[in-house]
């Protein structure tokens, strides 16, 4: 019989993937079932309860308060996960000078490194604003990894940081390049002379990992985080970004990434192209006309966006799916997406509807539907969503969160073709491929065909060119890109 045990660690934070980090390594240990080190939010708390990771004799815990949750097939088991828990929580942290301090404090770390002027932020939601606010005052730049951020709070603080000169990046923000620094979920691109500014982590990795594929480099990526275009917002991180790169010598040219911004919201942002005196890639995954100025191109996917933004300097290989594509049998018609980053799955919406097919998704484009099960529409599904990772971490870290829907795709007699993405990268799971590739052994059989592409470099930590060739001797399709993965699905369903 299974046994849950919670352990309290008393005003102690720590960075969220971190912890997210140490609770996957728990619950891939033997005889635990599942684990999540949580600050002790009404929410968390919630969430914990959901996942039966509340034990009835826990101890008083508030939100600023460390939970440690463990459920093990016995005590043994349960008490040896919180010691590793412990251990882990415990690394202490050591200066480039070689001695041991970890700052608890933002005052703390601005101490110990005065030339920095930038903070990352990644406590829970309802602290992050507090941590921020702290930041600006202190004439910092932010960085807001964390979520459960107030739309109310997020505009106080972006309008703050606007009158003092500085920019909040986010809040959600996942990636960031600034200086040649991979901030959170990032890859491992050189310099060069294209800057990005994105509503959009998975969005800003495929674009600036197909340009350094290419050739090219990145001078500045600057998230702002996903409501930073919505109308309350009015983009104003996003006018920021662009002011700054504006001005920044060592970039020529600028690619904006993000879903269609709110009509007032993108006036604004492209009168602001139009007084620039760079030239600029414009992609608003499934938008229509813009009525860009003369110095914009338009991109319709994340792939066009590297090509535009490389502005000849990259002449993909032809890709034809139709000549890598393998036939499905005929009654499976339909296209399974499970994405680990939304940007992709939208952009892979956006191939399908462009060649005339209908798509239903949980977070879906101009043009797509909800989700209908039972529907005869293809369905690309966002599982980065919090519907999915409710008291789990990211399918980036961990990419079981895509397990149990996969598995139940391989039996389904109507899916022709499972589309997926893999995203590498700094923060991202050590081998995603190889852990995708055992699941699919383990259920072989002549189900659906499985498509996909690796988001990511040759330089990060996982290699690009590894993961995809653990994916192909899984007898996995791999394309170069994520848009090239939906039109090879598309080729594989009309193959014959």
């Amino acid at each position: 019989m299974s046994v849950t045990l919670n352990q309290v660690r008393s005003g102690l934070f720590l960075d969220s993937v971190v912890l997210m980090q140490i609770s996957r390594s728990l619950a891939s240990g033997e005889g635990v079932e599942d684990a999540a080190l949580m600050m002790a939010t009404p929410a968390n708390l919630e969430i914990l309860s959901d996942a039966g990771l509340l034990a009835e004799d826990r101890p008083a815990a508030g939100p600023a308060d460390l939970l440690i949750a463990v459920r093990a097939n016995d005590q043994a088991a349960g008490e040896m996960a919180l010691v590793l828990a412990a251990a882990g929580l415990e690394k202490p942290g050591v200066t480039a000078r070689g001695e041991i301090y970890q700052p608890r404090t933002l005052q703390g770390a601005a101490r110990l490194h005065p030339e920095a002027n930038l903070v990352l932020i990644s406590v829970p939601g309802d602290f992050a604003g507090l941590e921020a606010r702290k930041a600006l005052r202190s004439g910092l730049n932010v960085m807001i990894f964390s979520d459960n951020v107030s739309l109310e709070e997020e505009i106080a603080l972006k309008r703050e940081a606007s009158e003092r000169g500085l920019i909040v990046m986010g809040p959600d923000c996942g990636t960031a390049i600034i200086g040649g620094v991979p901030l959170a979920f990032a890859n491992c691109v050189p310099r060069g002379d294209i800057g990005i500014v994105g509503a959009s982590g998975t969005g800003i990795q495929e674009v600036t990992s197909l340009i350094a594929r290419n050739g090219g480099g990145i001078s500045h990526a600057i998230g702002v985080g996903g409501r930073d275009l919505a109308e309350p917002v009015a983009g104003i991180s996003t006018l920021t970004a662009l002011e700054w790169l504006e001005g920044d010598a060592s970039t020529a040219h600028v690619v904006i990434i993000s879903k269609p911004p709110a009509d007032s919201v993108a006036d604004r942002i492209l009168k602001t192209v139009a007084r620039s005196s760079k030239t600029f890639t414009v992609c608003f995954l499934g938008a229509g006309d813009l009525g860009l100025p003369v110095n914009a191109t338009l991109a319709t996917t994340l792939k066009d966006a590297a090509v535009t933004a490389l502005a000849g300097r990259w002449a993909p290989a032809p890709f034809d799916p139709r000549k890598q594509a393998q036939p499905v049998d005929s009654e499976r018609r339909r296209i399974l997406g499970l994405f680990s980053g939304g940007s992709l799955s939208a952009e892979a919406q956006t191939v399908l509807i462009d060649r005339g097919h209908q798509v239903t998704s949980n977070a879906p484009v101009a043009g797509a539907g909800a989700v209908l099960k039972g529907g005869a529409a293809h369905e690309l599904i966002d599982l980065g969503d919090d519907a999915y990772t409710r008291g789990r971490p990211h399918p980036m870290i961990d990419p079981a969160v895509r397990d149990a829907p996969l598995i139940e795709a391989l039996s389904d007699r109507g899916i022709g073709v499972i589309l997926l993405d893999v995203v590498i990268g700094y923060g991202a799971h050590p081998d995603p491929a190889g852990h995708l590739a055992g699941v699919l052994k383990a259920h072989t059989g002549s189900g659906p065909l499985v498509v996909a592409s690796v988001t990511g470099t040759e330089t990060d930590p996982q290699g690009w060119s590894r993961q995809a060739s653990i994916l192909t001797g899984a007898g996995v399709l791999v394309a170069p890109s994520n848009a090239d993965a939906a039109a090879l699905a598309l080729a594989c369903l009309e193959a014959r």
